[in-house]
């Protein structure tokens, strides 16, 4: 999608992004990656060029930088390359959401997984980016067919929560698995026996080693597709085997961000949002003052909440 010239002209938000894209290296000026190799991802403390730290308290020691953005400070010194310069009518309580989470979800259908009308879906995990994984399937159908998708569709969720079922309904969920409620099968063969033989496209949104080879369980021979968007513990290891990889035909794939390139891919879900064809407004289920964060943090932990939106005041 081209933005029009005079979508252009007012840029004035800027969006901090995890992710790099510096334009200038092979990968960002390819469309088959969005993994910056001039300034690749990594868990720092630093600014992504140089092993230093821009922030000292009032003692002068040093403060120390988390994932390149430090968002969780008024002000903050960020590489140009982890900036996306965003349309000024987006309200900054939802153009937050794009920096990660939700943008995550929608990528990995639209860009990653390339989800065809009709296809059958299964995610597991039903937060920010498990439901956007739902929407944004549920949207690319719609724009290719012209209508809802067919009451014969599966978009299945998987989650331990049984509250998120009634939330995951206004995302176009069909289809609920509670694993805690499976009895003597596994999530994959209840799945498999759901879709005729396995889902075309699965999505781990929790990160659990686990949940990784049993939504790769759940794929369909010969054309399922696995995508992998959480993020588990360091060292973490999958068990899968040779002869099930060569012989299955299935593809099992990461994510990172969900394949989104960060300057190019989140105007156009901003002009989407604009265009009130995204819904960023629903993933919004709390807001309040920076100095409330412990309370956000409570309700993210007990699965109370969907995203949390936090002012500072």
């Amino acid at each position: 999608m081209i933005l029009p010239d005079a979508f252009q002209e007012s840029w004035a938000m800027r969006l901090l992004v995890f992710i790099a894209d510096c334009g200038e290296c092979k990968d960002c000026k390819s469309s088959k990656s969005n993994l910056c190799s001039k300034l690749p991802f990594k868990v720092s403390p630093w600014m992504p060029r140089e092993e230093t730290s821009r922030f000292t308290d009032l003692k002068g020691e040093t403060l120390f930088h988390f994932l390149f953005v430090s968002s969780f400070c008024e002000y903050t010194v960020v590489d140009i390359a982890h900036l996306t310069k965003l349309h000024p009518q987006i309200p900054p309580n939802r153009a937050c959401l794009l920096s990660c989470g939700v943008s995550t979800g929608i990528g990995a259908a639209w860009k990653t997984a390339n989800v065809e009308p009709g296809s059958s879906v299964a995610i597991f995990g039903m937060g920010a980016i498990g439901l956007a994984v739902y929407y944004d399937f549920y949207w690319t159908s719609k724009v290719a067919e012209g209508a809802r998708l067919c009451g014969a569709t599966k978009i299945i969720a998987v989650d331990v929560n049984p509250d998120k079922f009634e939330i995951g309904k206004k995302f176009g969920v069909t289809d609920f698995i509670n694993p805690k409620s499976c009895e003597d099968k596994s999530v994959s063969q209840i799945i498999c026996e759901m879709t005729d033989g396995g889902a075309d496209y699965c999505f781990e949104c929790v990160g659990m080693s686990t949940l990784v080879e049993e939504a790769y369980a759940s794929c369909r021979k010969g054309w399922g597709k696995t995508v992998v968007l959480g993020v588990d513990k360091p060292g973490s290891q999958l068990s899968l085997t040779s002869a099930n990889v060569l012989c299955s035909g299935k593809t099992l794939t990461g994510a990172l961000f969900g394949g989104l390139k960060a300057k190019s891919d989140i105007p156009i879900l901003v002009k989407r949002y604009l265009d009130k064809e995204v819904r960023l407004d629903d993933f919004v289920s709390h807001e309040m003052k920076f100095d409330e964060i412990n309370k956000a943090f409570n309700l993210l932990i007990e699965g109370k909440c969907l995203r949390c939106v936090l002012w500072m005041d």
